[in-house]
Parts: structure tokens; C-alpha cells; sequence
């Protein structure tokens, strides 16, 4: 199990890597999508170092939309890549608020440090594989996974 963070209303946030063939998934918990989607974006980053090695120097502001909850947390993750592969950055704390179809996020990190942050792969994009968003049988708390393409 990835990181554990405490909510406002005192339930966990987190999230978990799944394996998928060649690939790796990534599922984010929290008590709202909005926060289940930021847990799956510091999975992402988990996948290439620890997340809590990354300061937090810079933000970087994403705007998302689409017609459904699983287009906009693939968006949502895939342009989160396309930043750190354009900036050559690293992101360890996320934000994001959805109202709607419309996602407005931010995460804040900093340029890559290959000998402090030892990252591990490249991350090609997320893709639509299992992609899944929604509450969990109790519906006390929202996932939201993605497989990613390494």
C-alpha cells in the first residue's frame, strides 16, 4: 500500500500499484473522486521515485475536461506526463477540484534530479486498459485506476 494520508473527515487517502503484464496500474482512494484522482497521480509518481522526495519548488496548473469520469482522470494523468516530460520535472503533491465534466488541478515539484531522485522508468502515458473510476461496494470511499504505459 502507497502513502496513507488523513482526510477531513478522518478517512484515509491513498493509493496502491496493481500489476498488468508488462504495464502497471495505479488506483488512488479517497472519500471524494477529487481526491481519489489526486492519490492517483502521487501513485504515478511512485512508480518513477518516492513521492516524498520530490519538493514541491514548482506549480503547474492543468485544466481537464471530458464526458465522463474515467476520460478525465486518463486526461487528467496524461497530462501530467506530458508536463514532466516537457519540463523534465517531478511532481510529489497534487490538487484537483471536478465540477462537472471539468477538472482543474494543480502539482507542485520540481526539475528532475537523476541522483536524488533515481528514477526508475519513463512513464509513456496512461492508457485506457482497466481504466476504472467510481465508489467501492460500501460507498464510503471513491478509486480511481489507470494502467500505465512504461
Amino acid at each position: 500500500m502507497g502513502s496513507l494520508h488523513m482526510t477531513r473527515a478522518d478517512a484515509p487517502a491513498y493509493w496502491e500499484h496493481f500489476s498488468h503484464q508488462a504495464d502497471i496500474g495505479v488506483r488512488g482512494f479517497g472519500s471524494t473522486m477529487a481526491e481519489a484522482f489526486e492519490q492517483a497521480a502521487l501513485a504515478m509518481t511512485a512508480v518513477i521515485t518516492p513521492p516524498e522526495g520530490v519538493r514541491c519548488l514548482r506549480r503547474v496548473s492543468i485544466h481537464c475536461q471530458a464526458p465522463d469520469a474515467e476520460l478525465l482522470l486518463a486526461d487528467w494523468l496524461n497530462a501530467l506526463i506530458y508536463e514532466m516530460a516537457d519540463h523534465n520535472l517531478l511532481f510529489g503533491r497534487y490538487a484537483v477540484s471536478i465540477t462537472d465534466e471539468i477538472l482543474t488541478g494543480e502539482a507542485w515539484g520540481e526539475p528532475v534530479d537523476r541522483a536524488r531522485h533515481r528514477p526508475v522508468v519513463e512513464i509513456k502515458g496512461a492508457t485506457f486498459t482497466e481504466l476504472k473510476v467510481g465508489r467501492r461496494a460500501d460507498g464510503r470511499e471513491w478509486f480511481a485506476q489507470a494502467v500505465l504505459d512504461v
